[in-house]
């Protein structure tokens, strides 16, 4: 019997549910999710496996103007993922439309199958859906324009099922017991970067950057040094909180996410350094991991 695999690339404007659809499609959370723009920085590879297809999807940073190195950072692991798809999942939504012509020239400069995903169509109307959806497939000409919900599971199987129809025959890539190909120390990261998003407000999220100091495995727990790194004094100080309040309870939200996805107990020690002006510094940058 014949065995699918390929590489599928997600992509889009921020915040329009790029990482909650592959979340989704994975049945696991590898990617975080927040309320705010920007929470994906890097290419996130999630695998989803079957006996006869094996599919790797990479999951993006929103496509932005870049305003800081950082961002072209960014823009380079959508480039990169682009370079070795088979196919492209562009994830919108109801307040993007077709008419936007810079993204409509990208979407037609792409030479490989695109299936368009109108998502959270939860909060809108069928007419709308239904003008959106003819309108993508008179502008761009897609492989299939899907509506979905990614937050209630809505439509996901058609989108996994449209994937499955194009994807090549070819051996798998990776073993079929791997999720991810990224590391435990960088999920970890993430989560703490997560909890970062989810409680502070303004430039803080976007100033900061987590570092896995020590990562060290016991019997009954692991050990977890993580370094929040900021820009500014006045940056650290407001992660820290009043008494170091705000960062026990970032630690505190993030070790129950670390225990659940290491199924271990953990004690986990944060402390905040500052690293001026990183997200405009190559060799900073590249130390935080940020090369495609």
């Amino acid at each position: 019997m014949s065995h699918k695999a390929g590489f599928v690339t997600i992509i889009g404007k921020p915040n329009v549910g790029k990482s909650t659809l592959m979340n989704q499609m994975l049945g696991e959370k590898l990617s975080i999710v927040t309320p705010k723009a920007q929470t994906t920085r890097h290419r996130i590879r999630g695998i989803w496996n079957e006996k006869d297809f094996q599919v790797v999807f990479s999951d993006t940073p929103g496509i932005i103007e870049p305003h800081y190195l950082l961002h072209d950072k960014m823009m380079d692991f959508v480039k990169a993922a682009l370079a070795d798809a088979d196919a492209v999942l562009f994830i919108t939504d109801l307040e993007e439309t077709y008419m936007d012509e810079e993204m409509l020239n990208r979407l037609s400069a792409i030479k490989i199958p695109v299936i368009v995903v109108i998502n959270k169509v939860d909060i809108s109307s069928p007419d709308e859906i239904n003008k959106l959806v003819h309108g993508w497939k008179k502008k761009l000409n897609p492989r299939a324009v899907i509506p979905v919900s990614a937050f209630n599971d809505f439509n996901v199987d058609r989108v996994k099922e449209s994937i499955l129809e194009i994807l090549p025959e070819a051996p798998a890539f990776f073993p079929k017991d791997e999720l991810s190909d990224q590391t435990e120390r960088f999920f970890i990261a993430e989560i703490i970067r997560e909890k970062i998003f989810l409680n502070y407000e303004k430039e803080i999220p976007y100033s900061t950057e987590v570092i896995i100091d020590t990562f060290k495995e016991e019997k009954d727990l692991i050990r977890i040094r993580a370094v929040i790194y900021t820009e500014r004094e006045s940056q650290k100080g407001i992660i820290i909180g009043n008494k170091g309040e705000s960062i026990k309870q970032v630690g505190t939200q993030a070790r129950k996410d670390i225990e659940k996805f290491l199924d271990k107990k953990v004690f986990l020690e944060m402390f905040v350094k500052v690293e001026k002006e990183w997200r405009k510094n190559e060799n900073k940058l590249r130390r935080f991991g940020y090369t495609a």
